[in-house]
């Protein structure tokens, strides 16, 4: 089939590659000519585990291309809408601006399909009630419908999660009618091969599958502001986070995914989302259904705020102090800094006084966009060179794996905050370290848990 992406960011741009490589012909399309430029080339524009390979991949075998050009795309049988969401900048609802815009752009081309059967299909994540309202601007096109297909991307598995999702959600405008099932066969084409291979299919109206998408979202956010909330309560009494995760995470009811403790969750997704959600509910008059989400995202505020409160307690005043913080990026395996807990320590700790250094395997650039003033080392060794106290805010595969000893002979004074609860603390004493995990007290199980049977650590806190 002839498919285009419309949008490609982060979204956009995995899913056109992805779609070129199960064997469609893709066109993606964007505004923005330098990001266009760079995918025609074959440049990722950020960071992801894959990505880069599928995007050559499908360019050298002349499946895949990008434009700026609606009339490029006019031709294709499926578009599918990949455009961001952002939050508005007066409040707490979604920005759908560019969504809105792409629609009608595309609707002012689609005419020159001359009434075929073309399906516009919505990927971003939206409020409920949206997908109804764009269908409206398409109903003057001869042949075209829209339907809504809700991405469930983890940043840093996106490939993955594309070509091998656990489920593809379809919201149609009228479920269980001949327009519907003609609609799903026709984006069931496009998924054959993730079809063939078992890939359960939902089907369900517009509203549902965008409720899908958003409650996914919050379930996860809340999950992860559950467990601070509960490092919290820990730091208070001397308890270990750790041990309660793994405790409770055995109940099958409640399971470990999701219960690491930290500085909390951020992103492009997960913090937009819950507050777009709570946005929603108070438009539609409910909004004391969705109350509990206002205190999910004070706690994850609150988790980044204490971790300078712990420099303070091990340094005193902060003014003048080397720091050396380990990731930028909101989660490994990414350079996407939007709403990094780390970036936002970081600021508060310059705001300080402190003289802070920042290392991050890919995200720097992009981190020095976000803070004026930044102080980025690509080395970590150098990074961490004469540091007071180093702070690992962001989970990379070097720093879980970092030698407690080799480091202690780079640092000025032998001090670790882990954000991130990635670190064995009692390795670290005993190396001479003072280490203060988020949520471990320091009581005497603290790093020395015993459990009977082979236990998974819980997930890191990736968002959907």
């Amino acid at each position: 089939m002839i498919v285009s992406v419309i949008g490609v960011g982060y979204l956009g741009a995995v899913h056109a590659a992805a779609m070129a490589e199960l064997g469609h012909d893709v066109i993606g399309l964007d505004v923005d000519s330098g990001r266009v430029a760079a995918m025609q080339a074959g440049r990722a524009p950020f960071h992801e585990p894959g990505f880069e390979e599928i995007l050559r991949r499908g360019l050298a075998a002349g499946r895949l291309r990008f434009t700026t050009d609606y009339a490029e795309i006019a031709h294709a049988d499926v578009h599918f809408l990949g455009l961001g969401t952002p939050q508005r900048a007066d409040g707490f609802g979604a920005d759908l601006r560019s969504l809105e815009a792409a629609v009608a752009s595309l609707a002012a081309v689609l005419p020159a399909r001359g009434g075929g059967p073309t399906l516009v299909v919505g990927k971003s994540t939206v409020p409920a009630g949206t997908a109804r309202r764009l269908r409206a601007q398409l109903t003057a096109v001869p042949g075209a419908d829209l339907m809504w297909n809700p991405e469930f991307l983890r940043e840093g598995f996106a490939v993955q999660d594309t070509l091998a999702p656990d489920r593809l959600v379809y919201g149609v405008a009228e479920p269980e009618t001949p327009a519907a099932d003609a609609q799903v066969a026709m984006l069931d084409a496009v998924y054959a091969r993730l079809i063939a291979g078992e890939v359960p299919r939902l089907v369900m109206g517009f509203e549902t599958a965008e409720l899908v998408k958003v409650s996914a979202n919050a379930f996860l956010a809340t999950k992860i502001s559950f467990i601070n909330a509960i490092a919290e309560l820990c730091e208070a009494t001397g308890g270990d986070v750790t041990d309660v995760a793994r405790a409770i995470g055995m109940d099958d009811r409640i399971g470990g995914k999701f219960l690491r403790a930290g500085i909390g969750f951020g992103g492009g997704c997960l913090p937009k989302d819950i507050r777009a959600f709570i946005a929603s509910a108070e438009d539609l008059g409910v909004g004391e259904a969705l109350g509990f989400l206002r205190e999910v995202d004070a706690v994850n505020q609150r988790r980044r705020v204490r971790v300078v409160e712990i420099a303070r307690e091990l340094l005193g005043d902060l003014a003048g102090q080397r720091i050396t913080v380990l990731g930028a990026a909101f989660k490994p395996d990414s350079d996407d800094v939007r709403d990094s807990p780390a970036l936002e320590v970081v600021s508060r700790l310059m705001s300080a006084g402190a003289h802070v250094t920042v290392t991050d395997p890919e995200a720097l650039d992009n981190a020095a966009k976000r803070v004026p003033g930044l102080v980025g080392e690509p080395h970590t060794e150098q990074a961490l060179a004469g540091a007071e106290l180093v702070l690992l805010l962001t989970e990379w595969r070097e720093y879980r794996g970092l030698d407690p000893v080799r480091v202690r002979n780079l640092v000025a004074a032998p001090r670790m905050i882990d954000g991130r609860n990635v670190l064995d603390p009692g390795a670290w004493r005993d190396e001479g370290w003072e280490i203060r995990s988020l949520g471990r007290g320091a009581g005497p199980a603290n790093g020395t848990s015993v459990v009977d049977g082979p236990v998974a650590r819980p997930d890191l806190p990736i968002p959907a």
